[in-house]
């Protein structure tokens, strides 16, 4: 049996290599943004720095993980084999959860998972413990739990939201205020306090204050404590005449030099406060492991009074764990994915929002704006100008193709990111406290996102909904994390060392299906008959780009149509209902492309205006067969999902022949469109009347059936509302078929002409 507790130490090491692969894949958002979102130094740069700052953080961290050994409960009241099943349960569900939000795309907090993993296991195999004991009951509880140092953990990383929010907004404002978003000449003249001040704050915080949390901090106490304005003094003019000479002989901006040492030092922070996430647990495992092998008492009788004592540091697993952090930097595809995210919440510029509102975002919005309504009331319309001018954006033209290339934000705003979540995270490891990184650089750079007027008119609603689901999803990380990792101790206290196979295999399984589902995912290209936006800026270049676009619309509604008749015809309620799914799908691919008609225009040539309007309208069109459908589709699976009687066999039959008059059309349409053999289209245009004259029949039948025979009210309302929405199908199809011929004829036939013709008609 004892061999069973050597093998969970293994079991618990093999969580903690995984468990910093998917920890870092979610934190590394965290360091990694700003310098990304920016752009002010490339990509590899960017790595290089934060791995440095990643490893060096590792390897002077462990000050920290007393958090994991007695932070959130007392250890000398659980025996040994209950501290490996706390342990065991919560590796195994902070992997999971973490592995989940990586997979979603969605930064949480392995802080919060962490302590409320903690918090849960130990409560749990508290009241077990109770259970089985008859002098206890569950007031005896808060013997067990600390619960004085779990309040302060969770009550700091609640106010860490706030703070940083707060203090990101302020610093922002001020900043924007000073250098303005036309920052160039400014930063020429102030930029040397700018770059002393943010570099001071920087290194002071991080490499000084830091140092509270690490062993290395007796050997320089006596020179840093009582000097702490003396340092800063002369770190402030260290940098100012630094920052003065690196944009005299270099020629660049500060900026990027305070973007890159902001980068490595948050990195460094990060680690040296997140660490104790990944591997605080085992490392706390193994102490409790060694000094049970040496007692020679009984794992259900020996008390852990060691875990509070304090313990050596342990060079080697923190050189280990750092060494795994870059790698994972380097490697993770999840990590990227996550990034998005919170650039896209933060992003100066328009994009398609990931998230949509609801109506919390709509009602904060809505305030906001009358509080901002209010306060501008009182402040004079010359200072009211005066911020404003300094909030004006410069206007950046870049051909469509090299869109890629603009950053979500200037460096005024990345240096701030870095700097104010620097200077937080650092206190707050100073004073041992486990601080969310995540919570604190993600609302940082909500904070300035905002001061910045980021989340415009436009796009307020979506960003703040957006940081409404991300705050959502942390509760979620702190409820499921407590409740999971209670539930682990229970299965494992019942069904004890087969109970723990199982669930690492289950482990294994989920985090198996998790990579390929998210590597297929990313490497997905996009389905064929996928839309895609106009680059042309002439007429006949649209016609030739959105022809592709009426393939595949008409490809899609076909099936969709079909789908529909055929979901009815056999009361088939799975078909009906991935048949909305695919038409939902094809209405946000539409309502895309209508979106982007603003930057469509924008990119046209003063000539090249006829463009637009042909463009305009056959989006029009689009959107028209894809409402038609929309309809067709829901109707259909409302019918059949409330249980109504089927249709009758005539109208089956007779929605039948109007599908298949229909599916000729559609095909046809889709082969002059693939092979771009407009000359057709008139042909087409001639055949509307056929199936026009057919629905009119169709529906001439079902009025003299409803008026000669017994019927359902239910199905007598369906088949019209689909006769019915089918002529505003055709409409909108040859109404499009209509607008490509003649634009098609127009944009020819100048072509055709000679080229003294041309010139006469210019003269």
């Amino acid at each position: 049996m004892d061999n069973i507790y050597l093998l969970m130490i293994v079991a618990l090491a093999i969580l903690a290599i995984a468990d910093l692969v998917v920890g870092v894949s979610n934190d590394a958002v965290n360091f990694l943004n700003s310098a990304i979102g920016s752009k002010a130094i490339s990509f590899k740069t960017i790595m290089i720095v934060a791995s440095l700052g990643i490893f060096i953080g590792a390897i002077s961290s462990s000050g920290m993980m007393e958090v994991a050994r007695k932070g959130i409960f007392n250890p000398g009241e659980f025996m040994f084999s209950e501290i490996m099943i706390i342990f065991m349960a919560v590796m195994i569900t902070d992997i999971l959860l973490l592995d989940f939000f990586n997979t979603l795309g969605m930064p949480t907090s392995t802080t919060v998972s962490i302590v409320f993993e903690l918090l849960g296991a130990s409560v749990a195999m508290a009241l077990i413990k109770i259970s089985a004991n008859s002098a206890e009951n569950v007031s005896d509880l808060s013997k067990y739990i600390n619960s004085d140092k779990a309040s302060m953990i969770i009550f700091g990383i609640v106010l860490s939201v706030f703070i940083a929010f707060t203090v990101g907004a302020l610093v922002q404002y001020m900043s924007r205020l000073i250098f303005s978003f036309h920052y160039e000449k400014k930063i020429k003249n102030i930029g040397a306090i700018f770059g002393g001040v943010a570099l001071t704050a920087i290194t002071y915080f991080i490499f000084l204050k830091g140092l509270k949390g690490t062993p290395y901090y007796k050997g320089l106490k006596g020179v840093l404590e009582g000097n702490e304005l003396l340092i800063i003094a002369a770190s402030f003019v260290f940098w100012a005449v630094f920052s003065a000479l690196y944009m005299k002989f270099l020629k660049k901006s500060i900026l990027s030099f305070v973007i890159i040492i902001g980068t490595f030092g948050l990195a460094l922070a990060f680690s040296g406060n997140d660490l104790v996430n990944f591997i605080g647990v085992p490392m706390a495992a193994y102490h409790s492991y060694e000094a049970w092998a040496a007692s020679g008492v009984d794992a259900s009788a020996f008390a852990m009074v060691d875990l509070a004592k304090k313990v050596p540091a342990e060079p080697l697993l923190l050189f280990i764990a750092g060494g795994v952090m870059v790698v994972t930097l380097w490697f993770s595809k999840k990590a990227r994915t996550v990034a998005d995210t919170e650039i896209g919440l933060s992003t100066q510029g328009e994009i398609h929002e990931k998230f949509q509102p609801n109506l919390i975002s709509r009602l904060v919005v809505r305030g906001s704006t009358y509080l901002s309504n209010g306060f501008n009331s009182i402040l004079p319309k010359s200072i009211q100008d005066s911020i404003n001018r300094n909030f004006e954006k410069p206007v950046v033209l870049l051909p469509k193709d090299k869109s890629y290339e603009v950053p979500a934000f200037d460096t005024i705003r990345a240096s701030v990111n870095l700097m104010v979540a620097g200077v937080l995270i650092s206190i707050a490891t100073s004073y041992k406290l486990p601080l969310s990184t995540t919570y604190v650089t993600f609302m940082v750079a909500m904070g300035t996102s905002l001061a910045d007027r980021a989340w415009g008119s436009e796009s307020a609603v979506y960003r703040v909904a957006g940081v409404l689901n991300v705050i959502g999803g942390w509760f979620f990380t702190a409820f499921s994390a407590f409740t999971g990792a209670a539930i682990m101790v229970y299965l494992i206290h019942i069904g004890g060392p087969t109970a723990i196979a199982i669930l690492l295999f289950i482990a294994v399984l989920l985090l198996a299906r998790n990579y390929i589902s998210h590597k297929k995912k990313s490497q997905e290209t996009k389905a064929e008959d996928s839309l895609t936006k106009a680059e042309s800026s002439s007429v006949q270049g649209v016609i030739h780009e959105s022809a592709t676009n009426i393939a595949n619309v008409v490809k899609r509604g076909n099936r969709i149509y079909t789908n529909a008749i055929r979901g009815l015809a056999l009361q088939d309620l799975s078909l009906l209902k991935n048949n909305k799914k695919q038409i939902v799908k094809l209405s946000a691919e539409v309502d895309e492309l209508r979106d982007n008609i603003f930057y469509f225009i924008k990119n046209l040539d003063e000539s090249s205006v006829g463009a637009s309007n042909f463009y305009i309208h056959i989006l029009g069109y689009l959107q028209d067969i894809v409402q038609s459908l929309e309809y067709i589709s829901k109707v259909s699976h409302k019918h059949v999902n409330n249980n109504h009687k089927k249709l009758k066999f005539n109208q089956i039959k007779e929605l039948k022949q109007v599908d298949d008059a229909l599916e000729i059309l559609f095909n046809d349409t889709k082969k002059a469109f693939d092979s771009r053999s407009f000359e057709q289209i008139g042909s087409l245009l001639k055949n509307k009347r056929v199936v026009y004259d057919l629905v009119k029949e169709k529906i001439h039948a079902q009025v003299t059936r409803t008026r000669t025979e017994e019927g359902s009210p239910k199905n007598t309302a369906l088949y019209f509302s689909l006769l019915l929405e089918t002529k505003d199908l055709l409409n909108a199809t040859m109404n499009l078929l209509e607008e490509y011929h003649n634009s098609h004829d127009s944009s020819v036939e100048p072509a055709t002409l000679p080229p003294s013709t041309e010139d006469d008609s210019e003269n």
